[in-house]
């Protein structure tokens, strides 16, 4: 396994997944999307929200570790996070829009911008109070798409609680069968 083997096998299944939870939340009302239902980030929206923000935020730093990454310009078209906990697409149906963009985006990065050496160099980037950082490019690929998957997490228990079916949920779709 190489790393952008990986990646794009969780761009994949991020996209999958994305898409999955927000038909679900396509059907709910307004109110029941932006209830104060006690998750960190509050409501359905505002946890779709933040994960938005992350990715936002994270491609946004990632754009300026190769001049290769022209797909990750096109953010500069998105609304711009001032810190994590933004709603910074109340709408719906534009957040959810907004949403398939950028998976879009993070699908073609990966496939066709990206090559297996950047994940092995050392990237330094500012966070959202200015603290400096120089970590290594992989892990913070990876950690894009363990923060995606986390917060669906705690979105997929909401569901449960709503006595929402979200369906199938694990990676283990996105890898292939060999034995097949």
């Amino acid at each position: 396994m190489n790393l952008q083997s990986h990646f794009i096998l969780m761009s994949d299944y991020n996209q999958r997944m994305n898409n999955q939870f927000y038909r679900i939340v396509e059907e709910l009302n307004n109110f029941d999307r932006t209830e104060n239902r006690g998750a960190f980030f509050k409501s359905i929206t505002g946890t779709l929200n933040h994960i938005l923000v992350g990715d936002l935020i994270w491609l946004t730093r990632f754009s300026k570790h190769s001049d290769r990454y022209v797909s990750l310009a096109t953010l500069s078209d998105l609304p711009k996070p001032n810190g994590l906990d933004d709603v910074i697409i109340p709408d719906f149906k534009l957040l959810f829009e907004t949403r398939k963009k950028v998976d879009l985006l993070i699908c073609k990065w990966l496939k066709s911008e990206v090559e297996e050496n950047d994940f092995k160099m050392l990237f330094e980037y500012s966070n959202s109070k200015g603290v400096v950082s120089k970590r290594d490019f992989g892990e913070l690929v990876s950690h894009l798409f363990n923060h995606q998957t986390h917060h669906r997490g705690q979105l997929s228990t909401l569901f449960t609680q709503m006595k929402l079916d979200i369906g199938g949920t694990d990676f283990l779709s996105e890898i292939p069968d060999h034995q097949a």
